[in-house]
């Protein structure tokens, strides 16, 4: 098992290496735009309505102040726009714009080209297994996330 925890992590560095800021910005399509602020984007995406600055900033893992600044330059890009909360006129909601909506979906588009040709010779039977899987993966990384051992 120790062998197989041991493969998990080695794969996951080379991930980890293979999807760094600057990588990505070779291979995106985020039209040289700094990706971290794209990261913003993809935040709001994975929120849906109840997107504001500080759950940008939890979903990110970044301090308030760093979101507040990808925020500026994602509205800036013309990615997003604020919207009053119409439950909470003291807050303001961040919404994907028609260019934000596009470029979600150029990104997604370019994830799945990848990914497809990374398992291009898979069975379906094996990429379903993979999904499967790689899917518990994460849902047990997210749990355990604050857990010390």
């Amino acid at each position: 098992m120790h062998d197989a925890l041991g493969a998990v992590e080695t794969a996951m560095v080379a991930i980890r290496r293979s999807q760094t800021r600057r990588a990505l910005a070779r291979s995106g399509p985020t039209g040289g735009v700094d990706p971290a602020v794209f990261d913003v984007v993809d935040a709001v995406e994975g929120l849906a309505e109840e997107a504001t600055v500080m759950s940008v900033a939890a979903a990110l893992d970044v301090a308030q102040p760093r979101a507040s600044k990808l925020v500026a330059a994602a509205v800036e890009a013309g990615w997003l726009r604020r919207e009053a909360d119409q439950g909470d006129g003291r807050r303001s909601l961040l919404v994907r714009t028609e260019e934000g909506l596009a470029l979600s979906e150029r990104v997604h588009a370019a994830r799945r080209a990848r990914f497809a040709a990374a398992t291009g010779d898979w069975s379906p039977a094996e990429l379903e297994t993979f999904a499967l899987l790689l899917t518990r993966f994460v849902a047990g990384l997210t749990e355990t996330a604050g857990q010390r051992h």
